[in-house]
């Protein structure tokens, strides 16, 4: 399965708790961290409710 590559690019502060809650749970604890998951539907569906903060790449 594919993995992508997700970095956090804009800050939490100000977003609904339900977007900070998502981000925790993608694991991504500080601005600029980047880190890897599968490509799974589940970890797409939580990247689509928080693109406008992250940066993606898939990686192959």
């Amino acid at each position: 399965m594919a993995k992508v590559k997700i970095k956090q690019v804009k800050s939490k502060i100000n977003r609904p708790a339900r977007q900070k809650k998502t981000l925790t749970a993608l694991g991504i604890k500080k601005m600029n961290q980047t880190i890897e998951h599968e490509a799974t539907p589940q970890i797409m569906g939580m990247i689509a409710k928080v693109n406008h903060l992250l940066e993606v790449e898939e990686v192959k």
